[in-house]
């Protein structure tokens, strides 16, 4: 492989000249620039970039932990993070901790000894103190967790605002009538989806409903898991009318099981979920939702581990909550205009 001292024979330089060229250390003309980066490209020469970043201290990479890679939410979520990471120069390592604590504790200790420059994380429960030494004393601030409250960790934050989305979520239906509605929460326990449910219930509260406990389902991660949760469910002698799911993939599930047992929906069930992932506007009927702005949550994270390196960012740890809307479709209501957007 050619080597820095190649290109400088070539060119007739020194190889700390070389060097300013690929760096941009210290000036070199316009005229000798060009002369170098030729050479390097006749020569088909590539800076090493590991001996750059050990020089600098810095990788140029940063580490994003999500639970599910599957679940297409924290895939727009990821998104958001490349873009913005590369559009600054910043490659992304992405680690999939399928809601596993052991997985996720190596991971975040792979990702340490990579040597990354910020990590972005997304906690896979309720429990964080198998991380909290690491995050603590190895990143120095250089942490945003995403899409979960962990005031524990004292670390950056980007959420969105699942109060208010569960609030909106029971109003939706309430405006349709509804009164007897059933849920499906989390199957364990997180600050930030118990809010939603929360909001949804206290809202529901104000107006005199409460929600039976027998029309109260855990559900899970995958769509067969929102099949299981609805069949349990409608098969209850006084099914509810209304069922508001903690997330869309629950939701789609339960649009199959009202479809296995022959309820129309919205006419004899209506369904809202949570996320607006891109296949809730492309199923049979088209899910009402609240729409999180996952992309924006991504890019934000991101932005704010840059700022933090470059000093942009100082003093303590930062939470930005961002705002979340109803999105009402067919599901819901059977005159809805698709997409139709109520704020």
């Amino acid at each position: 492989m050619p080597t820095i001292a190649d290109v400088a024979k070539r060119t007739n330089v020194s190889v700390a000249t070389v060097s300013r060229v690929i760096n941009g250390t210290k000036y070199v003309s316009p005229e000798l620039r060009e002369c170098v980066l030729k050479a390097m490209e006749e020569l088909n020469y590539r800076p090493n970039l590991i001996a750059s970043s050990l020089r600098k201290r810095e990788t140029l990479t940063i580490g994003l932990i999500v639970p599910d890679t599957a679940n297409p939410f924290f895939g727009e979520l990821a998104k958001g993070v490349e873009d913005f990471g590369f559009k600054h120069g910043y490659s992304v390592i992405l680690c999939n901790s399928s809601y596993d604590l052991d997985r996720e504790r190596s991971y975040v200790e792979v990702l340490i000894a990579k040597q990354v420059d910020g990590l972005i994380f997304i906690p896979s429960g309720a429990r964080t103190d198998h991380v909290h030494e690491l995050l603590s004393e190895e990143m120095n601030g250089r942490v945003v967790i995403v899409d979960r409250y962990t005031p524990e960790l004292e670390t950056d934050s980007v959420v969105a605002d699942n109060y208010t989305g569960g609030c909106l979520a029971a109003r939706h239906l309430l405006a349709l009538g509804h009164e007897r509605i059933g849920c499906i929460m989390r199957p364990r326990y997180l600050a930030h989806v118990e809010d939603r449910i929360r909001g949804f219930r206290e809202t529901l509260q104000k107006e005199g409903i409460d929600i039976p406990k027998a029309l109260c389902v855990r559900g899970g991660f995958s769509f067969t898991d929102g099949v299981r949760s609805a069949r349990e469910l409608l098969s209850r002698k006084d099914r509810p009318t209304a069922i508001f799911a903690y997330n869309d993939i629950m939701a789609i599930g339960v649009l199959r099981a009202a479809r296995e047992i022959g309820l129309r929906v919205p006419d004899e069930l209506a369904v809202v979920g949570f996320d607006n992932i891109p296949l809730a506007s492309y199923v049979t009927p088209q899910l009402t939702t609240i729409d999180q702005p996952k992309y924006r949550m991504g890019e934000l994270a991101a932005e704010t581990i840059l700022r933090r390196l470059k000093g942009d960012l100082t003093g303590g740890p930062i939470r930005q909550e961002l705002e979340v809307r109803l999105i009402v479709r067919e599901s819901s209501d059977p005159e809805a205009v698709a997409d139709k957007l109520l704020f």
